[in-house]
């Protein structure tokens, strides 16, 4: 019994994995991985400061992994994805606006 199920897990992930396998899957990992890249980022910029701290290039990986999954969602059809991916770009385009515009401010009274 649990041979069999050790059998039926392992055809599943190699389904999943292996054989649905494609461009689009590799699309989608790439958003992923930038996803997942603005954590890492986040944390090495805390570390170094001693406190937590939120990079420019958080937002900038955020923004690009939130349109690349965007897509990779309107591609499989998947509206819970495509809402939640969709609410998220928006959001990070809006602080990359907020952090240009501080940055311009701050420029524009020190010139």
């Amino acid at each position: 019994m649990i041979a069999n199920l050790i059998d039926d897990i392992g055809a599943g992930l190699h389904t999943i994995f292996i054989a649905n396998f494609d461009i689009v899957v590799l699309i989608g990992l790439l958003g992923q991985l930038m996803f997942t890249a603005r954590f890492l980022v986040q944390w090495i910029a805390s570390e170094r400061a001693g406190r937590s701290v939120i990079p420019i290039s958080f937002w900038f990986f955020s923004l690009g992994g939130g349109f690349i999954l965007l897509g990779y969602a309107i591609y499989r059809q998947d509206p819970v994805f495509i809402l939640g991916q969709s609410l998220g770009t928006f959001i990070y385009m809006r602080n990359l606006m907020l952090i240009a515009r501080e940055r311009a401010a701050r420029e524009g009274e020190s010139g």
